[in-house]
């Protein structure tokens, strides 16, 4: 069987090369990382600690685990933690995080002679696998040297499932090789028992993202941002009087005070985050509407594309539009500030995306207006910001349906309507306000996930 998984890798990997090639000529950091890809990786403490393999494929993933992998090192710091991740963006992101004081490598290829190399030089007393990534030659060869696979904040997306449903049968040998699934929710459990994990080993902890999200009004670097930038709106959280420190949390949470965006005379900043093709027309286009009209001619855009590769192409998008924009990255690492207020600002940087948000009057969170599945909101809702998102963020439907349920964010269904939403927001600050204060609250009452994840996870490593 794992001779015949790797030649199905290798025919694959034969007829995916040109792509490969060619983006390895064109970007640098398709050309990084191999070596460990086929295995080649090192441990700092090998011979003195025990080993956690912690596994996040991109960004998201990585952001997740933020709360687990802080927990990990002040409840076990007799054990090594090492991440790995698969894409570039993950990597980065890893490294800002935790590159400090842990190891950050790329996921080995899913070969088994890669994989037997990879578990020799890591040896883990455990592997986490966030959300859904298993791989058939990894869990086997896990199985056969008795190391316990635990997937956390365990999530299958409509698209996956629709997908293993096809291949039941292969997907049925992977899933009862896992040890343990720590699902999101009920919904996503019962898909893991539907794809072959065994009802025993499924348990509902909750969603971590709802831990990882933050809900304090200052982000760190965001003053600075904002005076590179020229942005004015950001502003000091109201005061809210009466609230005792004894109160329970709930109680608190309910009148915390969240930033006030700025009165309609003063300058306020629309922040459309992690756009994908064919969002950055449209926003453009409202803006345009927008700005036109007397009322709105003090708002602000900062549009963040989601692909680093598409920052280029989102540049020229601005330009075409007639506006006079700055790209972030041109002062980001220097002292000096924006040579005037432009209009619009393009986010070509990484990691700034909620500095951005913080300082924001109103966001929108892309991917969602075109069918590409949406981008996480928790991170906009948290801050106490009006957030809006479109139709077709179905990779976040336990998120979406939670924050539409309590009217903590606004699903937009296309142009037209973001416009007269957009239009709304902004000449009624109370009903912003009072959406901006719901989906904090949302985040707030599904905290706890991480709690319950470590109480799973710490049954194997108390054995290990």
């Amino acid at each position: 069987m794992r001779i015949l998984i790797d030649f199905v890798y290798l025919l694959a990997a034969l007829a995916y090369s040109p792509i490969i090639i060619y983006r390895a000529i064109r970007h640098k950091r398709y050309r990084t990382g191999w070596a460990q890809r086929f295995g080649k990786i090192t441990r700092k403490d090998r011979a003195l600690k025990k080993c956690i393999w912690l596994h996040a494929v991109s960004v998201g993933e990585v952001n997740a685990a933020r709360t687990i992998i802080e927990e990990l090192e002040i409840r076990f710091p007799d054990f090594e933690i090492v991440i790995s991740t698969t894409t570039d963006t993950g990597f980065a992101r890893a490294n800002a995080l935790f590159g400090e004081n842990l190891h950050v490598f790329y996921f080995p290829f899913d070969l088994s002679w890669v994989m037997r190399r990879a578990f020799h030089k890591i040896r883990p007393a455990i592997c986490l696998l966030m959300e859904q990534e298993v791989w058939p030659n990894f869990v086997h060869l896990a199985q056969q040297l008795e190391v316990p696979v635990v997937v956390v904040n365990g999530r299958i997306s409509d698209k996956s499932f629709a997908r293993y449903k096809k291949v039941k049968t292969i997907a049925k040998m992977i899933w009862q090789k896992v040890t343990l699934v720590l699902a999101q929710t009920d919904e996503y459990a019962q898909r893991f028992i539907t794809i072959g994990a065994p009802a025993e080993k499924v348990i509902v902890t909750g969603s971590l993202k709802y831990d990882t999200a933050q809900t304090e009004d200052k982000v760190e670097g965001a003053d600075a941002l904002a005076a590179q930038l020229d942005i004015s709106c950001h502003c000091e959280p109201e005061q809210s009087e009466g609230v005792a420190i004894s109160k329970p949390t709930e109680e608190i949470a309910s009148v915390a005070p969240l930033p006030r965006n700025d009165a309609i005379e003063g300058e306020r900043l629309w922040v459309a985050g992690a756009t994908g093709p064919g969002e950055e027309k449209i926003i453009l286009d409202v803006f345009t509407n927008l700005t036109a009209q007397q009322q709105f001619n003090n708002l602000r855009l900062v549009i963040v594309p989601r692909k680093p590769e598409r920052f280029d192409e989102v540049a020229q998008l601005i330009e075409d539009a007639g506006f006079d924009f700055v790209r972030y990255s041109t002062i980001k690492n220097t002292d000096a500030e924006c040579p005037e207020k432009t209009p619009v600002i393009l986010g070509d940087t990484m990691g700034d995306l909620r500095k951005f948000y913080s300082l924001a009057t109103i966001i929108f969170v892309g991917r969602s207006l075109v069918p590409m599945g949406g981008s996480d909101m928790m991170e906009a809702a948290a801050l106490g910001k009006c957030t809006l998102f479109g139709p077709h963020a179905f990779n976040f439907r336990q998120t979406v349906d939670a924050l539409i349920e309590d009217e903590g964010a606004i699903m937009v269904k296309d142009e037209q309507e973001l416009l007269q939403t957009m239009q709304k927001c902004l000449s009624e600050p109370d009903f912003a306000q009072k959406i901006a204060r719901s989906g904090r609250q949302v985040i707030r009452k599904n905290q706890g996930a991480t709690t319950k994840t470590i109480e799973q996870i710490a049954i194997f490593l108390k054995s290990a």
